[in-house]
């Protein structure tokens, strides 16, 4: 990757560190997955299916109250065999939550389970012997604790006699294991509900969702010319001086290899390493960056509304002449993230995570530029083939796979940040439908260059390359989402948006005579 090179310890050189540290927060981060999943652990799949065993694979809603105090709703998985569960809480019975002894559940078990819940532990026998001998013992349901942070599917194998299991049978992750036994310390009594809710046919939040992508990227690419301005092209940085084009970083070809090694690196630390920890240092990044982004963001719209504005500074210890704009911008975006930080996971914090984040894609897109589409080329082949091979491939290689494995994340630490999300309203589960940043970027990268292109060439929308771009990104991402739904398995986005977009611009450009010009350009 080519960077500028840097002279002094001037305030252009603390906003060329801040670039840096965008670019670094581009790479690292907004390859990490969260765009176009689904709940693919709930696929049919092809495992043995007969009498008794042919149940679909359903996604439950494990709800439990310690001493009668309501907690958090759990995810779990129903088993291919077992009574099936009711569709709604109402039809529901809550239930007294026993844990068998011994704690597997594979014998007898010396604690009463009638017209419970046993709560058993994975291991020692199989999941059917579980079963038959929590029913044996009166339990109304059994409710497995798997030894991974992850869902198993239940299934009969070939050398299974017909099952007659006349109770439910639902697994937990090991973590939501973990709060439903924590919750039995000290003799608490722990009531459990268990149903498995119908997913909608109409998923609402994807429209909000989809506006607010394009929007993101047609925001971010005309942002230097309708909000900053052709006749100043300088708009504040975090520093308080002028940012100008010698702290652009134009990207080279061989940031493809830069791109690859470096985010399939972090991707593989995620998914071997599922700490708190690793979590909140990508917390970090995105507040620090969405820090930026804000004050980028009100900054320029302040001087552009109010040009009297730039030229008020005030000369402060080491940071030397400083904007008012930005004495007053910085502590307010400052609050804001701070308060978004300590709220991460009330109702309305993705608010706050999508103005940080589509703030910050905008200022990114100001800083990285792409110079030609060559360069575009490989950044964008590199990048749809890296969300191939860990989306598909790597499943053949790492039993999971490893890009949604990473996405669903852990029901420990804060959830990933690097994505705009969209609460699901009609969804009974209260989820959210989620883009992750790099999906908006990098095809961004293309669309901010096709529209610098058309500027420096006189285009307009008719004859250019933007608006085409724009269509092809909006129709790409359109076709993520029919994708995602036929298909009920997770999608990922560059699979449509990289030939939507950079498809879109090569074959204008061939027809028009003009790849060799858009090939080796530099703009």
């Amino acid at each position: 990757m080519a960077f500028p090179a840097a002279s002094s310890s001037s305030p252009r050189r603390r906003g060329r560190g801040l670039a840096y540290l965008l670019v670094s927060v581009l790479l690292l981060a907004s390859r990490v997955p969260g765009a176009a999943g689904a709940d693919s652990e709930f696929e049919d799949g092809v495992s043995p299916k007969f009498p008794g065993c042919d149940n679909p694979f359903q996604k439950v809603k494990v709800t439990y109250w310690v001493d009668g105090d309501e907690r958090n709703s759990l995810t779990g998985i129903t088993a291919r065999f077992g009574e099936v569960l009711p569709a709604t809480g109402s039809d529901g019975d809550k239930r007294k939550a026993v844990v068998p002894a011994p704690k597997t559940g594979c014998a007898k078990s010396s604690a009463p389970l009638a017209s419970s819940i046993a709560v058993a532990e994975r291991g020692e026998c199989t999941f059917l012997e579980k079963a038959k001998t929590a029913e044996s013992g009166g339990a109304a349901a059994l409710l497995l604790i798997n030894d991974e942070d992850d869902l198993q599917k239940m299934v009969c194998t070939q050398n299974d006699t017909v099952p007659n299991i006349g109770i439910p049978v639902v697994m937990v992750s090991q973590s939501a294991g973990r709060k439903i036994l924590s919750g039995m310390d000290g003799g608490a009594k722990v009531d459990i509900l268990m149903y498995a809710p119908e997913k909608p046919s109409f998923d609402g939040a994807i429209p909000f969702l989809w506006l607010m992508a394009v929007g993101s990227v047609a925001c971010a690419s005309v942002w230097s010319f309708v909000v900053v301005g052709d006749e100043d092209k300088n708009a504040p940085t975090l520093g308080g001086e002028e940012a100008a084009d010698s702290e652009i970083v134009e990207l080279q070809t061989k940031t493809a290899l830069v791109f690859i090694v470096t985010a399939s690196l972090v991707l593989l630390f995620l998914f071997f390493f599922k700490s708190t920890w690793s979590a909140w240092l990508l917390v970090v990044l995105f507040c620090l960056s969405g820090l930026q982004g804000l004050h980028y963001v009100a900054s320029t719209l302040i001087v552009r509304a109010c040009d009297r504005c730039r030229e008020a500074k005030v000369a402060l210890p080491v940071l030397g002449n400083v904007t008012v704009v930005t004495l007053v911008i910085l502590p307010l975006a400052l609050i804001f993230v701070v308060v978004w930080a300590v709220h991460q996971n009330s109702p309305f914090a993705w608010v706050g995570q999508d103005l940080m984040g589509i703030c910050m894609m905008i200022l990114v897109l100001q800083v990285v530029h792409l110079p030609n589409i060559k360069v575009a080329t490989a950044l964008l082949v590199s990048a749809f083939m890296y969300d191939i091979f860990w989306v598909f491939i790597s499943p053949f290689i790492f039993k999971k796979s490893v890009m949604i494995t990473v996405a669903r994340g852990s029901d420990e630490g804060p959830s990933l940040p690097m994505v705009l999300k969209m609460p699901k309203e009609f969804d009974t589960w209260n989820g959210y439908d989620m883009i992750g940043f790099g999906d908006i970027l990098f095809p961004g990268l293309l669309v901010a260059f096709s529209f610098r292109y058309d500027r420096a060439h006189g285009k307009d929308l008719t004859d250019g390359y933007f608006l085409c771009l724009m269509i092809g990104y909006a129709f790409g991402l359109s076709c993520t989402y029919v994708g995602l739904y036929l298909m009920k398995s997770g999608q990922p986005a560059l699979l449509y948006l990289v030939p939507s977009t950079l498809g879109t611009i090569v074959t204008l450009g061939a027809k028009r005579g003009e790849l060799s010009q858009l090939w080796n350009a530099k703009v």
